[in-house]
């Protein structure tokens, strides 16, 4: 069975989280810039069996998608154009960096280290891609 990687897309940056070998749990992984996303993923597919790409999908309150939408749908595009063998799913994102700030926050972690932003993307991540192996 191959492992998931979870994508909190971002324009500038990005989350990336990791399943285990067995699709239960959800890991946070790493944040990197948006630019390097597809060499990054590269990267990780040579090194672990990656099988899925979950991707956030961002609604706003009302149910709209977000204006974010347009670049993951082209980067949805590339992604299958350059690993053709894994499928890309998509799960709502909604409250994810919310709740990934309260994570932290509940977490003891040091004013500094909440406020970093790298750490909340790679946590939303992770969010996106525990609930896609909860369904």
């Amino acid at each position: 069975m191959g492992k998931c990687l979870g994508i909190d897309f971002g324009l500038k940056r990005t989350g990336i989280s990791i399943s285990d070998e067995f699709n239960k749990i959800a890991f946070p992984l790493k944040t990197v810039q948006s630019d390097n996303l597809i060499s990054i993923i590269r990267d990780i597919i040579k090194t672990e069996s990656i099988e899925k790409i979950i991707i956030g999908k961002p609604y706003d309150l009302k149910g709209n998608l977000s204006v974010l939408e347009k670049n993951i749908i082209s980067l949805i595009k590339l992604l299958k154009t350059k690993f053709p063998n894994i499928f890309v799913y998509r799960i709502d994102e909604r409250f994810t960096s919310k709740i990934a700030k309260q994570t932290i926050a509940i977490s003891g972690a040091p004013k500094m280290k909440r406020r970093n932003k790298e750490n909340i993307d790679k946590i939303s991540a992770t969010l996106i891609l525990q609930s896609y192996l909860n369904k």
